[in-house]
């Protein structure tokens, strides 16, 4: 009786013990819960100001506008398949880009294309080449850009046709998680931050060391059965210890809207020129159908080096 008597006493004690470690480990913000790692609790971590800042970043969109200003070297690796996979068509390139005087141009030092890639007018033939080249290419001579984002957004205003489509999957690349304006069907399921849809993800904040960073990683992956309510299936970001800028994000896009449907997966590293945060690899896997166009399966790797 004695040594049940003492099992049921550990036992209890125990069961107490872990529901009191999990509480303490589930950080409620709103209608979100989070939960916290052991380092994360032991760092004190204040989760709502965190939460909120991480909102509002405006890091991760800083370092691409950074790629404005600066000379830097890339290799680009574009890939179009088949729906079996195979490979349709293709571009591999070394190109710098040149800044002088407030303008930038771009010398294209190696390329070579195969397939179907460029059109007999030597024009883009699919639509992620043309992303890609609106992103990471320069045409001509471009100038007067700057690397301010503060109290600029993205906006369809005025826009129309293949621009509009350009703007709004811009607003998905650099912006993942905030609500987006102007996206049919969508708009509403894609601000993932918000308490209008948290119910919709379970939630963790890790610490761990990413590129030679002491990072914070905050982790949002959709719930079982949820995938249709919203726009952002996974998203993983490391956040710096110190500034909270972005070090690294992976995220998973997808979405059926009938007359459209996507799935996009973007993996970004950023690495650091002086005191300026710039992209140094972007991979992007993307499977995506509009309306009136034809089903492009396309994969991308931008290798960003040199910068000056």
């Amino acid at each position: 009786m004695k040594y049940i008597l003492s099992f049921f006493f550990y036992f209890s004690l125990y069961i107490n013990i872990s529901a009191q470690i999990q509480a303490d480990s589930i950080v409620v913000v709103g209608s979100k819960m989070i939960t916290l790692s052991t380092v994360v609790l032991d760092n004190k971590l204040n989760v709502p100001a965190f939460i909120e800042k991480i909102k509002n970043d405006s890091s991760f969109y800083k370092a691409f506008k950074n790629l404005r200003i600066l000379n830097f070297s890339a290799i680009n690796d574009i890939r179009m398949n088949d729906k079996k996979g195979n490979l349709q068509a293709s571009l591999f390139s070394h190109t710098k880009q040149i800044v002088q005087n407030g303008c930038r141009t771009m010398e294209i030092i190696d390329e070579k294309s195969t397939g179907d890639f460029y059109t007999d007018l030597k024009e883009y033939n699919y639509y992620t080449a043309q992303m890609y080249a609106s992103l990471f290419f320069t045409k001509g001579n471009i100038c007067g850009e700057d690397n301010i984002v503060k109290g600029k957004e993205f906006s369809t205003e005025g826009k129309s046709g293949m621009e509009k489509h350009k703007e709004q999957l811009k607003m998905l690349f650099f912006n993942p998680g905030r609500r987006i304006n102007g996206l049919p069907f969508i708009s509403n399921k894609t601000a993932i931050y918000d308490d209008e849809i948290a119910d919709s993800y379970n939630m963790d904040i890790d610490f761990e060391r990413y590129n030679n960073t002491n990072c914070y990683v905050f982790k949002q992956q959709v719930k079982e059965g949820k995938s249709g309510k919203v726009v952002v299936d996974e998203m993983t970001t490391w956040f710096n210890e110190i500034t909270f800028d972005v070090v690294a994000r992976n995220y998973t896009l997808r979405y059926d809207a009938g007359v459209y449907d996507f799935r996009v997966s973007m993996e970004v590293q950023m690495t650091k020129f002086g005191n300026l945060t710039v992209p140094a690899l972007i991979r992007y896997n993307g499977n995506w159908k509009a309306i009136f166009k034809k089903r492009e399966r396309g994969i991308f790797t931008a290798t960003l080096s040199d910068f000056k």
